[in-house]
């Protein structure tokens, strides 16, 4: 079962996050700039969408923040998506903030007790500095370039919803609002799966919103319904989840086939 896991993340992985058909998508109108990321100890490229109607009117507006953030990545058909779901108000206007990699599986993973788990990059582990550079240094950028409200989201596929899930586990403060896709929950033997309970317990006002999906993929699958059995079996105050679970999907389409399902969820009820 390792052997798959491991094989499962060093080929396909990297193939999902550079999707042929990411190609196709039309450049939305955005804003693009670099800052010093202290606590990392380089440059970071930052991509910014907001709605047409932040232009228009003066409001302050709530923040949706990614990883694979870049234009090569997963920017510009979560950018499609917000313009779409805004224009049918199924969701309130919303920034976009993408943040571009630079070593992707060294800041979307935290701490790791496994041996295997550290062959999958020269570097792992930096997820802590990764939290604490947009905690610390990208929220304050964005605060001083943009009209923002204090609600802010973040999302994430794959790797990207292993780093989504850790913040929720480890700085539910960051945010109000949590979007997993295919998260990898396998890293570091499920520990987060193990921990889930006690910090889920432990969430505090104000109510925090989870929306994680799982596909049918094997090595996947069986972790993200474990959570949400470890979730239904409890009844949390402070946390409004949902589960999609989505068997028919891979690990290289679910991100696109559940987008806005996800993101109408979680912004758009009230």
């Amino acid at each position: 079962m390792k052997f798959f896991y491991y094989t499962f993340l060093i080929i396909i992985l990297p193939i999902s996050h550079v999707k042929a058909s990411l190609l196709q998508d039309s450049v939305p109108i955005h804003n693009t700039f670099t800052i010093t990321a202290e606590k990392m100890g380089e440059t970071r490229t930052i991509n910014v969408w907001v709605p047409e109607s932040y232009t228009k009117k003066k409001d302050s507006l709530p923040v949706m923040y990614m990883a694979d953030g870049g234009i090569k990545e997963d920017f510009l058909h979560i950018a499609e998506t917000f313009a779409k779901l805004i224009k049918a108000k199924s969701i309130p206007p919303t920034i976009l903030v993408g943040i571009e990699n630079t070593q992707r599986r060294r800041d979307l993973t935290g701490f790791t007790e496994v041996a295997e788990d550290k062959t999958i990059a020269p570097v792992v582990g930096g997820a802590e500095k990764f939290r604490a550079f947009i905690q610390d240094e990208l929220f304050p950028e964005i605060a001083k370039r943009y009209r923002i409200s204090r609600k802010r989201g973040i999302m994430g596929e794959s790797l990207a919803g292993l780093f989504v899930m850790e913040t929720l586990m480890l700085k539910p403060e960051m945010f109000d609002n949590y979007i997993a896709f295919d998260p990898s929950f396998w890293w570091n033997n499920q520990y987060l799966i193990r921990m889930a309970d006690s910090r889920s317990s432990k969430l505090t006002r104000p109510e925090k919103r989870l929306w994680f999906a799982g596909s049918g993929t094997k090595g996947i699958a069986e972790n993200t319904r474990k959570l949400a059995a470890l979730l239904k079996a409890e009844n949390y105050k402070h946390l409004k989840w949902h589960y999609a679970d989505k068997p028919d999907e891979q690990h290289d389409s679910i991100f696109k086939a559940t987008k806005s399902q996800a993101i109408q969820w979680t912004l758009g009820e009230k």
